[in-house]
């Protein structure tokens, strides 16, 4: 058997991969100035740490309900039509947005329902992107092309709020949704020219027993259950995003463009891991990796949450993204390994759900917290219930802590369990 050679530009060398990627990239960056400028506008027009909680409410109900039903869709249609349609939504609602800003006729109500229109776009579009991936890159290769894919998405991360911050500072908020507007255009006509092979599996068509399937799935494998489990519950209670306005306001007195080097800092990490991750090997203990890093996140939240200064503040936020950013490869490495394209889209909107419900609800939480506590409670809190849920975890699932992946896992064409994915001593 040929040793394993690691190529840090395997994945970089297929065109259809480098279009599908610069195609996150901008979606990335457009989605993320978007939220971005509307977190600050609502803190703006409201001045309340609870209407910043209810963006995420509004994020998060539309996902509970439709996430499931957009993975089983991205399994029974074409999944690159998918991402086209659902980008479509966000580039009516920035234009909706910039209209209503430029004429004085913005209000919370109307933000609120476009941020809801968005999340319906969005469980549409994150299953069937998820699961386009592995169709877009050479099977030997997918390991490597699931980091890449995520540093691209962190470099969109970083670009998104420093831009978002840059356009309200100099152009206002109504430029920030044109700037908006103009990325996801070049993201959707990128889409337009990837090619993806045809799935090896045959289509069904949407079905509540075929969603059931999914979850089924997600439920039968517990390493794939416990690191989607463990990094919701550390994020929901984790989570800072949300009330950055208030710290770069209130708190750190450092304006617009604070929020924007705040906002940036945490994918600039995220971006800085991902980096490494693509030049090092892959990492083999999984499940490890994802319990020390997830407590790192906790330590670094609680430190956050206590400093006042701004050039510490963005150290332990970037510090925070790289722990993070560990944790986000490792998670969607098993669930790329562990899923049959037959049922990659409906797993994939699983673990959509898990993360919108940590990313919103961490949101919600934060935002409600802060707003009977105080800002400075809410995240160190926060932080603190992070570090108990790794402690909980650890202890309650031991097969977590022995997953191991290979690093030329092969994709799976059916629903066994594959070899590489199950540690020793744990049931298929």
């Amino acid at each position: 058997m040929t040793a394993y050679r690691h190529d840090p530009l395997a994945t970089l060398r297929q065109r259809n991969f480098l279009l599908f990627a610069a195609s996150r990239f901008f979606a990335a960056t457009a989605m993320t100035l978007l939220s971005a400028a509307i977190a600050w506008h609502v803190y703006r027009i409201s001045g309340s740490a609870f209407h910043l909680g209810l963006i995420g409410l509004a994020r998060f109900l539309p996902s509970l309900g439709l996430s499931l039903i957009g993975g089983a869709l991205a399994d029974s249609h074409d999944r690159r039509r998918i991402v086209i349609a659902s980008q479509l939504v966000p580039l009516v609602c920035a234009a909706a947005l910039f209209t209503a800003t430029a004429s004085g006729a913005v209000s919370l109500p109307l933000i609120y329902a476009l941020v809801l229109l968005l999340a319906v776009a969005a469980a549409f579009e994150n299953p069937a992107r998820q699961a386009l991936l592995p169709l877009v890159v050479r099977p030997e290769t997918f390991v490597h092309a699931i980091t890449v894919n995520s540093s691209i998405s962190s470099l969109g991360f970083v670009t998104g709020p420093a831009l978002g911050g840059l356009c309200i500072a100099y152009a206002g908020v109504d430029g920030a949704y044109a700037a908006e507007a103009g990325l996801l255009m070049a993201a959707i006509a990128l889409m337009f020219i990837v090619s993806p092979r045809a799935a090896e599996n045959g289509r069904r068509a949407v079905s509540l027993d075929g969603i059931r399937e999914g979850v089924r799935f997600v439920w039968s494998r517990q390493p794939l259950l416990g690191a989607m489990t463990l990094d919701m519950f550390a994020v929901i209670f984790g989570g800072a995003a949300a009330l950055l306005p208030i710290y770069a306001t209130d708190i750190l007195r450092a304006g617009p463009r604070g929020y924007g080097l705040l906002s940036a800092s945490l994918e600039l990490g995220a971006l800085l891991m991902s980096i490494a991750l693509i030049l090092l090997p892959p990492l083999k203990r999984v499940g490890l990796a994802l319990l020390v890093t997830v407590a790192l996140f906790g330590v670094g939240t609680v430190a956050f949450g206590l400093s006042r200064s701004l050039p510490l503040s963005v150290a332990l936020y970037m510090f925070i993204g790289m722990a993070d950013q560990v944790s986000v490869v490792m998670r969607q490495t098993t669930v790329q390994l562990t899923t049959p394209d037959e049922l990659r889209g409906r797993v994939s909107s699983v673990n959509m759900l898990f993360i919108g419900a940590s990313n919103q609800l961490g949101a919600v939480e934060s935002g409600f917290v802060a707003a009977l506590t105080g800002a400075t409670f809410a995240v160190v809190s926060g932080g603190l219930g992070c570090l108990a849920v790794v402690a909980v975890v650890a202890a309650k699932m031991p097969e977590l802590r022995r997953y191991r992946i290979e690093p030329r896992a092969p994709l799976l064409t059916s629903s066994a369990p594959p070899a590489a994915a199950l540690a020793p001593g744990e049931p298929p």
